[in-house]
């Protein structure tokens, strides 16, 4: 039987989803973020807010903070402080170099995440408790969320975002 994403799973029940389609749901969402990041002109990523909201490259450093580190977490078992200050230096090339890094890094990491106990408990950066399951669909909420206020951004530069469903 393949890998779950919870061992209590009843004999007979269809499983919605393997921990690699789910890696792989991600990784889509995170190549559309990407590609909403390459959108931004370079002065606005960092600058431009709306609402007393952060720049977009401000959220984009807490999703870089929050997925690979999050991850490496549930492997390593110890808690490591959120830094949401990833990016050496608040540049576009600097930001998307960074993304493309923890996009592969993810996948390494994942490889050694323990894929068969998504409902063990755990504390995320200290603060957080819930499942590593839990987790991880937060993980992904959270850059959906942030990506969607890049786009309200975009559309009120006069930029065109990416369409939203190609990820």
């Amino acid at each position: 039987m393949t890998q779950t994403m919870n061992t209590a799973t009843k004999a007979g029940e269809a499983v919605f989803m393997t921990a690699d389609a789910l890696l792989k749901y991600w990784q889509g969402h995170r190549g559309l973020t990407r590609r909403v990041i390459a959108a931004f002109p370079e002065k606005e990523l960092f600058e431009f807010t709306i609402g007393g909201m952060r720049s977009f490259g401000a959220m984009a450093q807490e999703l870089l903070a929050i997925a690979v580190p999050g991850i490496r977490e549930m492997v390593e078992g110890q808690e490591e402080p959120l830094n949401e200050t990833v990016a050496s230096d608040q540049s576009k090339a600097s930001l998307l170099q960074l993304w493309d890094e923890h996009t592969e890094a993810l996948d390494a990491w994942w490889e050694k995440l323990p894929k068969h106990d998504f409902q063990t408990k755990i504390k995320s950066f200290g603060a957080y408790e819930g499942t590593m399951q839990s987790a991880i669909m937060y993980f992904i909420a959270n850059e959906i969320h942030h990506r969607g206020q890049g786009y309200v951004y975009l559309r009120a530069l006069g930029i065109t975002p990416p369409n939203f469903w190609e990820h």
